[in-house]
């Protein structure tokens, strides 16, 4: 009977689209190594939006800045116009000003990989242009002692 395991590793954050701990020249435990093939190769890519976190205080600066300016025009009712019409062009051009969302896209392959035993894995991990996956490359499947699983090519 075979088996499908599906093993998605994504890093998300500021140290860009790499997926795993470690660099390609360090050592690192190893827990088990299976060989194989592979089946199936598949480009994708993920998008992510982020946020700005910061957005609403932003907005919130630009109206206190742009009411203080404006109530320094005019007296009675006409201060208020001015202060009421600073706050808001103040905060309309701070929420302009603010790039809201950016998004971010990372590479990855898809892998099917028939074991030599004769049970099949689903792998899906960065693009590594320097390992460029074909179908019925040799392969070893590395379990890291991290949990996270990593496919490489045979040498």
């Amino acid at each position: 009977m075979k088996s499908l395991l599906v093993c998605i590793m994504l890093f998300v954050g500021g140290m860009g689209p790499a997926l795993a701990d470690y660099q390609r020249n360090e050592a690192v435990p190893v827990d088990k190594v299976l060989f194989g093939n592979v089946s199936s190769v598949r480009q994708i890519t993920q998008s992510e939006l982020i946020e700005d976190r910061n957005h609403g205080w932003k907005v919130f600066g630009g109206a206190l800045i742009g009411g203080t300016i404006g109530n320094q025009f005019g007296s009675g009712s006409g201060r208020v116009l001015t202060t009421i019409l600073g706050a808001m062009l103040g905060g309309t051009l701070a929420d302009e000003g603010q790039q809201r969302q950016q998004q971010i896209t990372l590479q990855l392959v898809e892998l099917i990989i028939a074991i030599d035993d004769g049970s099949e894995f689903m792998v899906v991990q960065d693009f590594d242009p320097s390992m460029v996956f074909h179908g019925k490359d040799k392969i070893r499947m590395i379990y890291l002692a991290d949990g996270s699983v990593r496919i490489d090519k045979q040498m």
